[in-house]
């Protein structure tokens, strides 16, 4: 059976969820939230050391500007009520992204971070403002700064995701095929999962059933 460190997940489909269900894509950002408590569970009872979630990319500042805003007035009253029992949990948190938001949340953010750093049980990394271009190209433009060869081992610790084990698999809610600009190198030899529930249908089961189908495969990486 596969050993499983790193799940990444992108969590698509909660403006539709709102809109079939509560006629608003704010509820179904709101029931998203609930699942994402779910899943950091289950991730803990399955001893996963790593949980990557796609919440912002860098594409998706297009959106409504009263759909953003909630977005983050969500992830400050989060940040705001639960830092504390996630630490208590012994859950680390890291950032990916630019850190490029209000004052206040910028301030969570990091007082968040520096609160859970020396946390082990399991790391939560958040992809805000996040995009695999964006962060090709800075690591590109930090290997000429530095007048560095171009290499693998030169150009990853650069990234955002430096010191991080590549995704051992992806899975994606939503009905959607496409990676839509998140991590696009590390996810180079991860398993693919794209799953037709919306991101607030999935659950805890749902999640069980694609990792045991992830233990079951057999991963060549490029060999026989």
């Amino acid at each position: 059976m596969n050993s499983l460190d790193h799940v990444a997940i992108i969590m698509d489909g909660n403006g539709r969820w709102g809109l079939k269900n509560n006629k608003s894509r704010n509820a179904g950002h709101k029931a998203g939230l609930k699942v994402v408590e779910k899943i950091i569970k289950s991730s803990i009872k399955q001893k996963i050391k790593y949980l990557t979630l796609y919440a912002f990319s860098t594409e998706n500042w297009k959106r409504p500007k009263k759909e953003i805003n909630f977005l983050f007035d969500l992830l400050e009253n989060f940040l705001t009520h639960r830092i504390d029992d996630l630490h208590k949990q012994n859950i680390k948190l890291k950032i990916i992204g630019v850190k490029s938001f209000s004052l206040k949340l910028n301030r969570l953010l990091r007082l968040a971070e520096k609160k859970t750093l020396k946390n082990n049980k399991l790391q939560i990394n958040l992809a805000l403002n996040y995009g695999a271009k964006f962060e090709l190209i800075n690591a590109f433009k930090n290997l000429a700064k530095n007048k560095e060869n171009i290499n693998e081992k030169n150009l990853v610790k650069y990234f955002q995701t430096k010191n991080i084990p590549d995704p051992d698999m992806l899975i994606r809610t939503g009905n959607t095929k496409r990676l839509s600009n998140f991590l696009l190198w590390q996810l180079a030899y991860s398993e693919i999962f794209f799953e037709k529930k919306l991101w607030p249908d999935f659950n805890e089961h749902d999640y069980i059933k694609l990792i045991s189908k992830f233990k079951k495969i057999k991963r060549n990486f490029g060999k026989i």
